[in-house]
């Protein structure tokens, strides 16, 4: 016969034997899960609470008269309001069912979570007459939601503070920027310390750069060793961060610092190594008050600040190497020194700009000339790199030497164009040339793509200068058009002429016009003696910040110590160039007047036009005009007309209704003494004039 298990094919599970109390009884379930039950009545206004009920209420079965009233000594006024709302919101709005979160006060005084859920009953017509429901004990299912409440809180706290240091970090460009991001009072809310203090290694000891809270530092620490007994020192040489849990601790630990600091009441303290390409730049250290101890979570997050601390200290570190080693170069390209100049107040100022590493091509110059004359110069070469600043130290030698052989303002700017074109670069440079003849006044302006100049009065009215410009050196060069007109002005004494590059004008998102405004405005209002202005015209630079590097040049003439005696003055005429004669005239006639021939101005500007427009007229090339003054027993003018055809000129009468010829008749009359002088392939054709 075959058993169970042959005939399953298995075999036959063994008989187990149920507990008399299964399954339990819904009141044990209730109890045992600090769960009781009411029924509440409310046509009498009774309601039976089980034992379990007591116990969640907290109440002896004695002290219970099965009215809600009874249960007033544990549930507090403001509790009983909102459950009554409750309930009675439930019977009028005809739900089924509710629920509710309420305090109770145990019998020792604390507060507990407690939580209700009662069913509605109603009768056919929807009239509530009763509630059953249940009551339980809620404080560990309340627990352990406040506690992931509280962690999740504590993580968007410390993923705010990451983020926030991290966002303010990332604007600092120099050391001195992270040590405020870090340090001031938003900086320290976000880290919810009291102070900060900061040390650089430095040449084998540390630096302290930050100091913490105001009256905090401590004679000696300004540079310590590495290995010395400071908790700076000590996270340096083990690259292991330090966690002071104590005021005790601190004192035991570092006794020698505690003595000097224990008047700050710190609680605990974190210091944190700097470390950059796995060696120690630095350390940090955070200072608590009213803290007990870290949590894990607080370490971990202090860790990673301490790395990016670092990181946004080394790029600040390394943009100040870079932006130093700019600045030097950048000085080194230009004049070591500014000369004395007789007759002249000058004052030249350089700033670099904001950003670390960038270096321009800005520079000025100054360049003493024969004759009591001066060359002034202000460029900007495209680019803000070394290769701008190699490019300008070229171009400025270059410039200075066309200068001081003596070409005209209008062959210097050429020449240089055409030696910028022949360098074999890419770049392109602004600039503009001022001859001054100290003893005249006259100025002589050549702008090549440059910003126009500045001029201020003794009173400090100040107004631009026009001045028509040629293209940029380089590119007048590549296109052909070498031409630069020059604008002539005269400087009176005391009168300033400014000349800028164009990062004093530049402000973002505003028009150059506009900057030219506000510049013109702050040298009015500016102050008179040179050197201050041109302090605080760096300083509003400074304040406004910028990407671009900025060269500013100030000349006033002055008249007490201007140079007497011989002066030279000379100015390139083009053909068909009225404006270029209209200029040469006007410096004929300033001229003369410095010079004190005021009795023969017109005379000698009406032969020195003759003599223009003859070279003019008669030549297929442009005419050069010189001017100046002979010393010796008679005190001449000279005026020299040059041009570059060999036929020399011959004085023949006019014809009865004819105007040709009249002019060297002119010459003969007027002049003391004239002649014609072979120059090269060309003449110079000149007179003389005898002045007191």
């Amino acid at each position: 016969m075959e058993t169970d298990e042959q005939c399953h094919g298995g075999p036959v599970p063994p008989t187990v034997s149920l507990p008399d109390d299964w399954p339990a009884h819904p009141d044990q379930s209730l109890a045992l899960n600090r769960m009781g039950s009411f029924d509440w009545d409310l046509a009498t206004g009774q309601m039976h609470l089980d034992e379990a009920g007591h116990e969640v209420f907290d109440v002896r079965p004695e002290e219970y008269d099965g009215r809600p009233e009874s249960l007033a000594p544990r549930v507090p006024p403001a509790e009983a309001t909102r459950l009554d709302a409750l309930v009675s919101s439930a019977l009028k709005s005809g739900t089924e069912s509710y629920g509710a979160y309420f305090r109770i006060r145990c019998r020792d005084g604390r507060m507990r979570w407690t939580h209700t859920q009662g069913r509605v009953l109603r009768d056919p017509g929807g009239r509530p007459y009763r509630i059953i429901g249940i009551v339980r004990d809620a404080t560990e299912e309340l627990s352990h939601s406040a506690e992931r409440l509280g962690l999740d809180e504590e993580r968007r706290r410390q993923t705010s503070v990451v983020e926030g240091t991290t966002a303010a970090l990332a604007h600092a460009r120099t050391v001195q920027d992270v040590i405020d991001a870090l340090s001031d009072s938003r900086g320290l809310d976000r880290l919810g310390t009291m102070g900060m203090v900061m040390g650089l290694v430095e040449s084998g000891r540390i630096h302290l750069v930050a100091e913490g809270p105001a009256g905090s530092y401590v004679p000696g620490t300004r540079w310590t060793r590495i290995d010395e007994g400071y908790p700076m020192s000590e996270v340096v040489r083990s690259l292991q961060p330090r966690f002071i849990e104590s005021a005790q601790e601190f004192a035991e630990g570092y006794p020698i610092l505690w003595n000097q600091i224990e008047n700050m009441e710190i609680s605990a303290a974190a210091y944190l190594p700097l470390i950059a390409q796995a060696r120690p730049i630095g350390a940090i250290g955070l200072l608590y008050q009213d803290k007990d101890g870290f949590t894990q979570e607080e370490r971990n997050l202090l860790v990673a600040l301490g790395s990016s601390i670092a990181q946004s200290l080394q790029r600040a570190m390394l943009l100040e190497q870079e932006h130093d080693l700019a600045e030097g170069l950048q000085q080194a390209m230009l004049p070591r020194r500014i000369p004395a100049v007789p007759g002249a107040q000058i004052a030249v100022r350089y700033r670099s700009a904001r950003m670390g590493r960038d270096i321009g091509g800005d520079w000025y110059d100054v360049i003493p000339l024969p004759g009591g004359r001066v060359g002034a110069v202000i460029g900007d070469v495209q680019g803000h790199d070394t290769h701008a600043a190699a490019v300008m130290g070229q171009l400025r030698i270059v410039l200075r030497a066309y200068a001081a052989e003596g070409h005209t303002p209008a062959t210097v700017m050429a020449r240089a164009s055409v030696f910028l074109h022949e360098l074999d670069t890419d770049r392109f440079a602004t600039c503009t040339y001022a001859e001054a003849d100290l003893t005249t006044g006259v100025l002589q302006i050549v702008r090549a793509g440059h910003i126009d100049p500045l001029l201020r009065a003794p009173n400090g009215d100040c107004r631009r200068l026009s001045v028509e410009g040629g293209m940029p050196l380089g590119l007048s060069a590549e296109f052909g058009r070498l031409e630069y007109p020059v604008t002539t002005v005269e400087l009176d004494p005391g009168e300033t002429l400014l000349m800028c590059t164009d990062g004093l004008v530049e402000q973002p998102g505003a028009d150059l016009d506009d900057g030219v405004r506000l510049l013109t405005s702050l040298v009015r209002t500016g102050p008179g003696e040179l050197h201050r202005l041109a302090d605080r015209l760096c300083e509003v630079v400074d304040e406004r910040g910028g990407d671009d590097d900025m060269a500013l040049l100030l000349l006033r003439r002055r008249s007490e110590d201007a140079p007497r005696g011989g002066g030279r003055l000379q100015q390139h005429v083009a053909q068909s160039d009225p404006e270029a004669l209209a200029s040469a005239r006007h410096m004929i006639g300033a001229a003369v007047r410095a010079w004190g021939a005021r009795d023969r101005v017109d005379e000698i500007e009406l032969v020195a036009d003759e003599l223009m427009v003859n070279a003019l007229m008669h030549t297929d090339g442009p005419a050069i005009v010189t001017l100046r003054v002979l010393t010796g027993p008679e005190r001449r003018l000279r005026v020299e007309v040059e041009d570059g055809s060999s036929a020399l000129p011959r004085r023949r009468e006019a014809g009865e209704s004819g105007v040709s010829g009249r002019g060297l008749m002119l010459v003969d009359r007027i002049a003391d003494v004239w002649g014609v002088e072979s120059r090269g392939s060309g003449k110079c054709v000149w007179c003389e004039f005898v002045v007191s």
